[in-house]
């Protein structure tokens, strides 16, 4: 295949893909229609067919395509903590951007699509979480090691370390949208300022090195 038809090829794969998200999303697996991915991709259905063999097939490449947003995340998660040298501010402004980045419209409607499809699909929601949020607390992990090297954190398990700072952070707001629905809207800027300096606090009383609690 020559460049120019490959570069059109996967321009096309992702037309269809980024037109079949908010369908799924909106509708759900059984409810969504190749027919209107189709018609938001503006391509034929025959052209849909021709980049992925089925509705499931199709369900599968977008729901591991959004996994790749995870690298964002985890280089925000290096990036913030790599040079600290105001832990409790640096903390604080990871825990904001996390907390931002998961209560995300987009990200609770696919949470909940991948929930309402693990049945079904058990496989793609285990493959979800791996690649996605467990490779964010791996990648937390590594930073909370690398701080206790440089005598900031007490810690003996990194990985336990990086699963409580996310619990604190994420257990009341995700729980509350999850089940109440809506896009995480009605958690005011304030709010959310107020649950990040909550699990800062918490995480430095059982982490922090006494010279920096």
């Amino acid at each position: 295949m020559a460049p120019e038809e490959d570069g059109r090829t996967a321009r096309k794969r992702r037309q269809i893909l980024e037109a079949a998200l908010p369908v799924f999303l909106r509708n759900g697996y059984v409810g969504a229609s190749m027919d209107e991915v189709a018609s938001l991709a503006a391509v034929s259905k025959q052209t849909v067919y021709k980049h992925f063999t089925d509705k499931e097939q199709l369900f599968t490449s977008i729901i591991l395509d959004t996994t790749g947003q995870v690298d964002g995340l985890a280089k925000m998660i290096t990036a913030a903590l790599d040079d600290s040298d105001d832990l409790e501010k640096d903390l604080g402004e990871l825990a904001r951007r996390f907390l931002d980045a998961i209560l995300h419209p987009d990200v609770l409607r696919l949470r909940r699509l991948i929930i309402a499809e693990a049945d079904r699909f058990p496989d793609l929601g285990r493959a979800w979480y791996e690649q996605g949020f467990e490779r964010s607390l791996k990648t937390m992990a590594t930073a909370f090691e690398r701080l206790a090297g440089r005598g900031l954190l007490r810690l003996d398990d990194p990985q336990l370390a990086a699963e409580h700072f996310a619990g604190l952070l994420l257990w009341i707001p995700v729980n509350k949208v999850m089940f109440s629905g809506g896009g995480g809207e009605h958690y005011t800027e304030a709010d959310r300022e107020r649950l990040s300096e909550a699990a800062v606090t918490v995480f430095l009383r059982a982490y922090a090195s006494s010279g920096t609690a």
